[in-house]
């Protein structure tokens, strides 16, 4: 009997839940154009408003501050530019400010160019140095514009969670903005937008069990907001033009309602991350688990085998049945180091494979990937086959 693959890669992307897809086909029935004044076009319209709801109660937003987007890249790209607007005054946002392990959506810098965009270092596990920031912000020329802050809230490789909160803080003492990628953290921990001193969330919904190719912005007020990086018609209130993808919208309602209620029960097993870390320092006890001495997120597990390099090893593990990343999946296509791990201090190694699960997870799962470390690991001890060159 063939055993079904073990899917461990949930940071990239969590498969479609039940209720995202039944959102979706009901939604595919519903004819009119949110923005039509008719019978089908109102209908269309309440689907819109209902879904704008579910998505704000994810993180205790109010739902006239969520802007739904193509995804978070879109998402990322339309709030990291120098444009702002209050009401109709406009503003001026002189420097991006980002972490070095930022998402690389992120880490492009948007509609900033490359000389107005400032990136600050961050210590062995991955968290953010305020004292730079502080510095930083301290020295930052109001006379030019504004400072804009962009920080995850999680790291979608390391899961290590950032200070939001302090963070936010002092973004705020120096009076910039703050935009937080919200993207690996909602649905697994509680996030709630009012004490977050962040500006801006950005969410995806494919990260939650929602569909692919829908993401959002969520705003603490619509009084400052940037200038619009799709525009055309009036839609989402003219700060994201286009007719609304009305069915993933809806799935995507349908997972962060499905997501809030979880978080609100029970929350993520931080249990299988255990199970999972204390399976690999048994069979590799010269594994490195990255970030383990901060705060992460309860499924994310990110480490390295000395002598295998990262992709030679996710390999072996596809072969086994087994889905893992190597690194961030924007990025684990590409040969090379994990920039996050480089900005660690990391760099040069073998690179770091991430193990991310759910709450569907089941022991089966983890057993079957411990198992197939093990065998990865006879095979490095014995004969090298799966060995990276020393060099």
């Amino acid at each position: 009997m063939v055993r079904n693959r073990a899917y461990l890669d949930y940071n990239a992307s969590a498969p479609l839940i039940d209720a995202a897809r039944a959102a979706i086909f009901d939604a595919l029935n519903q004819i009119g154009n949110p923005s039509s004044v008719h019978m089908e076009g109102r209908a269309a319209k309440a689907t819109l408003e209902a879904a704008r709801r579910d998505v704000a109660a994810l993180v205790n937003s109010k739902p006239d501050h969520v802007f739904f987007t193509s995804g978070a890249t879109e998402a990322a790209s339309t709030l990291l530019t120098p444009q702002y607007a209050m009401g109709r005054a406009e503003m001026r946002l002189s420097r991006l400010y980002v972490s070095a392990t930022e998402h690389p959506c992120v880490l492009a810098g948007g509609r900033f160019a490359a000389d107005q965009i400032e990136i600050i270092p961050v210590d062995g596990n991955g968290i953010l140095n305020r004292d730079r920031l502080r510095e930083l912000l301290a020295a930052h020329d109001r006379n030019e514009g504004l400072p804009l802050v962009a920080v995850q809230a999680a790291n979608n490789e390391t899961g290590v969670l950032q200070p939001i909160a302090q963070i936010g803080a002092l973004v705020k003492q120096y009076g910039g903005i703050f935009a937080v990628d919200a993207v690996q953290a909602a649905g697994r921990i509680a996030l709630d937008i009012t004490t977050s001193s962040a500006d801006y969330f950005i969410l995806s919904a494919h990260k939650i069990g929602g569909p692919k190719g829908i993401g959002a912005i969520i705003a603490i007020s619509d009084l400052v907001m940037p200038k619009a990086l799709v525009r055309g018609g009036g839609q989402e209130k003219g700060h994201r033009a286009g007719t609304e993808a009305l069915p993933l919208i809806a799935g995507f309602a349908a997972a962060a309602r499905i997501a809030r209620e979880r978080v609100e029960r029970d929350g993520w097993p931080v249990s299988q991350r255990e199970k999972i870390e204390q399976g690999i320092r048994a069979i590799a006890p010269d594994a490195m688990i990255y970030g383990s001495d901060v705060d992460r997120l309860p499924n994310t597990t990110f480490f390295s085998l000395p002598l295998i390099k990262a992709e030679t090893a996710q390999i072996a593990f596809d072969l086994a049945g087994i889905a893992l990343s190597a690194g961030s999946a924007c990025s684990s296509g590409k040969v090379g180091s994990s920039h996050v791990l480089a900005a660690m201090g990391y760099g040069g190694g073998t690179g770091g494979l991430r193990v991310s699960t759910s709450p569907d997870t089941s022991d089966e799962d983890i057993a079957y990937f411990l198992d197939a470390l093990k065998k990865i690991i006879v095979r490095r001890d014995r004969s090298g086959i799966v060995a990276a060159d020393a060099a």
